[in-house]
């Protein structure tokens, strides 16, 4: 079974070669089980256009989304570390095109027309929205470190006015969808001073239903407002959203300024810095993901191909033979929400997995139900059996290919900038303080300490673990945090601890009360010095 999968795991390919092997069979599964379903009961008309090569073999992309003048542009500049063709920033509505923005050998672009008969680039189904949506659609390469592992999408500014909205020519929503289907992060962009959710906004946000596991949202430009103003944004943000995003989940936001300017006010410094991190580490995780991502799909699109199959079978069935078929037809139509209930206890199918009755009900109204198919039970089998028996294999196998490669990781850009040096995330900070130092850093609190130490009736020049006890919990940390504290203070392991170990242990309860985490072994910077093995000369 999985023979195209290959017996190399840990054979020195590159986790690009295993992911192209996992996603070519997850490209013949999807053509032989699931496409006949989709073929046979017009999925493609109804939900989403087949897939293709080009769309199990791409790079994972992230699609930025959001009103004019947040910052979209500027995210992706910031993320590259360089401009790229086609780029446009203002305070204005600027960028009025989509613009894929991958890895090319050389820098140039290709228009819309052109890019939709490419078949190496996954976006030839978009070949659909028409003229008016090819000529505001190009792909910008560039010979970038960073779209070696992903490719962003820059979508156009969403404006608040309802003329320009109609004035585009494309449904700008259902592009957006199509986007979202394929992409593997969506990021939504909210600048601090413009909170507002406009109509076409809160319909684009609507369009990801189904994809909320992958909608991310940076509140950006936040060096612009202090933190009495900040914490009042957060909120309102939140509030927001809950109206529009209507999950129990509450979605992650990232807050910071994403660009290479100096931060306008640098209270929140450090909180930004950790928000980027977060945000970056995110974006990093998606090549390691990737198959997964393409497979969690691929079940998503199964699970909806097998509901529509019931749907317009079971419409087919209840139509007469001869007459009477129209006034049929709309009797259909208005009763979908109880042929959904119907299908539901029939079939045992969750109701997440039905498409929205509104819009099914305005695409049946151009359809013959006539002309529809009755259920193929061997095409519904062929889907269930791949559900059943070929994916969970699968997501184990992709799970060993990820144990055995080294982990992928995005290069380059802004993403080299904070993985190294003093500019790290929590270098010099924590238990990181001192490490550059040549004296130790718990000896600029020692004396303090001593006090402590010598009210705790040492004996031989040390405490029992009792008497420690009794000055430890006066931090009122939970006992499991403390005793992870006595192990890594009592470093010769003896049971007890000397003057050097419990100011150590002190240190170390300052750090953790601080908001830091404790190391899992004792940096060598934090040793106590009489604890230290001299150094040895090389001569």
């Amino acid at each position: 079974m999985f023979s195209w999968l290959g017996k190399e795991s840990g054979s020195g390919r590159s986790a690009q070669d295993v992911l192209q092997t996992v996603t070519g069979g997850l490209q013949s599964l999807y053509t032989g089980k699931l496409l006949p379903l989709e073929e046979h009961y017009r999925f493609h008309e109804f939900h989403s256009p087949a897939l293709e090569e080009a769309d199990f073999k791409n790079l994972p992309m992230v699609l930025l989304v959001g009103q004019y003048s947040t910052g979209k542009t500027t995210f992706i500049r910031y993320l590259l570390e360089q401009d790229f063709p086609g780029m446009r920033i203002g305070p204005e509505p600027t960028t009025d095109s989509f613009i894929a923005v991958m890895y090319g050998e050389k820098e140039g672009s290709i228009p819309g027309n052109a890019l939709v008969v490419d078949p190496k680039k996954p976006f030839r189904k978009l070949n659909s929205f028409g003229n008016a949506f090819l000529n505001r659609f190009m792909c910008s390469q560039l010979p970038n470190q960073v779209l070696k592992s992903i490719s962003i999408i820059d979508s156009p500014g969403i404006l608040s006015g309802e003329k320009q909205r109609i004035s585009r020519g494309y449904d700008f929503c259902q592009v957006l969808q199509w986007f979202a289907e394929r992409v593997d992060r969506i990021i939504l962009l909210f600048d601090a001073h413009k909170l507002d959710i406009s109509d076409e906004f809160s319909e684009a946000i609507k369009a990801f239903r189904g994809q909320d596991d992958k909608i991310r949202v940076v509140l950006n430009k936040a060096d612009q407002v202090d933190t009495q103003q900040l914490m009042r944004v957060y909120g309102a943000l939140m509030w927001s959203l809950g109206k529009v995003i209507n999950t129990p989940e509450v979605v992650r936001v990232y807050i910071g300024s994403f660009w290479a300017k100096p931060l306008q006010n640098t209270e929140n410094r450090k909180l930004f810095e950790m928000e980027a991190q977060d945000l970056f580490r995110d974006i990093q995780s998606l090549p390691k993901n990737a198959a997964l991502r393409k497979l969690n799909d691929l079940i998503k699109r199964a699970r909806l191909a097998k509901v529509h199959a019931y749907i317009i079978s079971h419409l087919k069935k209840e139509m007469p033979a001869m007459f009477g078929k129209d006034t049929k037809k709309k009797e259909l139509i208005s009763k979908l929400p109880e042929i959904f209930l119907q299908i539901q206890r029939e079939h045992q199918i969750s109701p997440g997995d039905f498409p929205e009755v509104k819009k099914m009900q305005q695409q049946l109204e151009m359809y013959d139900f006539s002309k529809f198919h009755t259920l193929k039970p061997k095409l519904i089998e062929g889907v269930d059996n791949m559900l059943a028996n070929k994916i969970a294999p699968l997501m184990s196998m992709i799970r060993e290919e990820e144990s055995s490669m080294p982990t992928q990781m995005v290069h380059g850009g802004a993403f080299e900038g904070t993985m190294e040096g003093p500019f790290g995330q929590g270098y010099g900070e924590g238990a990181g303080e001192g490490a550059d130092d040549d004296e130790w850093v718990v000896a600029k609190d020692k004396p303090v300490y001593d006090e402590l130490f010598y009210t705790l009736s040492p004996i031989n020049g040390k405490i029992s673990g009792v008497n420690a006890k009794r000055e430890m919990v006066n931090s009122k940390l939970p006992n499991s945090v403390l005793g992870k504290i006595w192990k890594l203070a009592d470093n010769d392991k003896d049971g007890m601890l000397d003057e050097e170990e419990f100011a150590l242990a002190k240190h170390l309860i300052k750090i953790k009360l601080e908001g830091y985490e404790l190391p899992n072994d004792l940096p060598p910077h934090l040793v106590p010095p009489s604890q230290r093995k001299p150094v040895e000369n090389s001569e």
